[in-house]
């Protein structure tokens, strides 16, 4: 079942947490593919590492669209896929995923995935490794900043889908790449813990991180 637009009317950060465990559906030529998303960050208008936080521009227009708005920008020169939620300015990133099989998206179309996103030098990128980053899960899942900046999802050709599943234990931790100076201490990533090796960064796995500190359990 399709996330009706009220999912996205919550807080950022329980919007975020929500997610763990959806499924992106893309139509791809005549095939769906599909992930499950096992990392996501939150960000809020008074956020310093929000993009919305520098003031209302048309490239982040998406941001300040009505919650469930899709919100795509580059990074480093490739595709990042977001979500308007909350209040005005507030968004969550699709960190990561993991390749999703069932009835409406087969085994076969891991391959088709695989082909839109190989490695640099062109061999098959593994599976684990195909989704594991926001610019790969987009690359993996062929959606691009110019098809669906500021658009709203639908059943027919890109949604994000509620199958019952919920997570035995989500990591809520620190986000990534966040400059010290603009709010990189606040806990607003979220990790399904059974996929956290597939995520971008694994917090239990670095030797100095601390339960309770660098990373809780919810």
């Amino acid at each position: 079942m399709m996330l009706p637009p009220d999912f996205f009317c919550q807080d950022a950060c329980k919007v975020a947490q929500a997610l763990i465990g959806k499924i992106i559906r893309r139509k791809y030529k005549q095939q769906w593919l599909a992930a499950r998303i096992i990392e996501t960050e939150a960000y809020y208008l008074n956020d310093k590492a929000s993009h919305s936080s520098l003031g209302y521009t048309e490239k982040r227009k998406a941001m300040f669209m009505p919650p469930g708005t899709i919100y795509m920008y580059y990074a480093r020169g490739h595709a990042s896929l977001n979500i308007s939620c909350g209040n005005k300015g507030d968004a969550v990133l699709i960190k990561s995923a993991f390749p999703f099989v069932d009835k409406l998206s087969p085994q076969n179309n891991i391959k088709t995935m695989q082909q839109l996103n190989p490695e640099k030098n062109g061999m098959t990128r593994s599976i684990e490794k195909l989704c594991a980053g926001q610019t790969l899960l987009c690359k993996a899942l062929e959606l691009t900043v110019s098809e669906w900046d500021q658009q709203q999802f639908d059943t027919q050709h890109f949604y994000i889908d509620d199958i019952n599943y919920i997570p035995g234990q989500i990591i809520q931790t620190t986000r990534l790449g966040i400059p010290l100076d603009r709010d990189a201490h606040l806990h607003y990533r979220f990790i399904d813990y059974d996929y956290a090796q597939y995520s971008t960064k694994n917090p239990l796995t670095k030797r100095d991180n601390m339960a309770g500190y660098d990373y809780i359990l919810v």
